[in-house]
């Protein structure tokens, strides 16, 4: 603690806030709800039903879109499970499904979509939004690090009226 006496309380607060910020955006809190897959969907092969949940677990549900297709309860996720399961017995590779559901519903299907020409700044967001950040900190420092403006003396009304005050007490 002998380290915070350098920092002013506004200061303190600043620094605080952007690490709070920092840890949010850079953490992945991976809360895991029960899976919604139903023992008829699960491949007998341990190999393609691991693959099958690493895939599914990356997909979106189109219905529920914060939830990926392992976990919902949609039927459209059983449907895309179930779709998933279908193009790895056929032999499909992993970009090989992942691209026919892109093709089939679009680059949303995807929690994290690829890095391409039209999500470039989807990616980029989190470092343009710390440099404005960083600017802004940087900016207020140096406006506030000027000189105070000068206090403009009392008036002689100003001053007798203190005095009077002041012997009054």
């Amino acid at each position: 603690m002998a380290t915070l006496k350098y920092f002013s309380g506004r200061s303190l607060a600043t620094l605080l806030l952007a690490a709070f910020i920092a840890a949010a955006g850079l953490t992945s809190v991976n809360i895991r709800s029960a899976w919604a897959v139903n023992p008829d969907e699960v491949l007998s092969d341990p190999v393609l039903e691991k693959r099958a949940r690493n895939l599914s677990t990356g997909l979106r549900c189109m219905v529920c879109q914060n939830q990926s297709i392992d976990d919902s309860d949609a039927d459209l996720a059983r449907d895309l499970r179930l779709l998933v399961r279908e193009r790895l017995v056929q032999g499909d590779t992993d970009e090989q499904v992942i691209d026919f559901l892109v093709d089939r519903y679009g680059e949303f299907v995807l929690l994290k979509p690829r890095l391409d020409q039209r999500t470039v700044i989807l990616w980029s967001f989190p470092a343009l939004i710390l440099i404005v950040g960083i600017g802004v900190i940087w900016y207020s420092r140096r406006k506030a690090g000027g000189a105070p403006a000068p206090i403009a003396p009392l008036s002689e009304e100003e001053t007798k009226r203190l005095e009077k005050l002041l012997d009054g007490q």
